[in-house]
């Protein structure tokens, strides 16, 4: 359940594990199961002029479907559907502590 969200962070941070700051756009990513699927939300901060490149590494790690991780066990996904959005008002203090690292 965790592996889309550790492909997110290797497409902006370059390693799953690594200490603050992320280095293009500090970032968070929640993973809720229903049933047999996964809703991944990734809550990001960027300056304005790296937003589509930031969206575009998260789209590119989702839709590669596949995390090889640090133990040798690849991790398969089906992605479904991505779609960009706004911080919703339950994640704007998240969003705001996110600006400081």
């Amino acid at each position: 359940m965790r592996a889309p969200g550790a492909a997110v962070t290797v497409a902006l941070c370059g390693r799953g594990e690594h200490e603050p700051p992320c280095p293009l756009a500090p970032h968070h990513t929640t993973a809720e199961r229903s049933g047999d699927d996964v809703c991944l939300r990734v809550l990001f901060v960027a300056d304005p002029a790296d937003e589509a490149e930031v969206r575009g590494r998260i789209e590119a790690a989702l839709s590669r479907a596949r995390l090889d991780g640090p133990d040798g066990v690849t991790t398969h996904w089906r992605p479904r559907r991505a779609r960009p959005g706004l911080a919703r008002q339950d994640e704007t203090a998240h969003a705001e502590r996110l600006t400081l690292t």
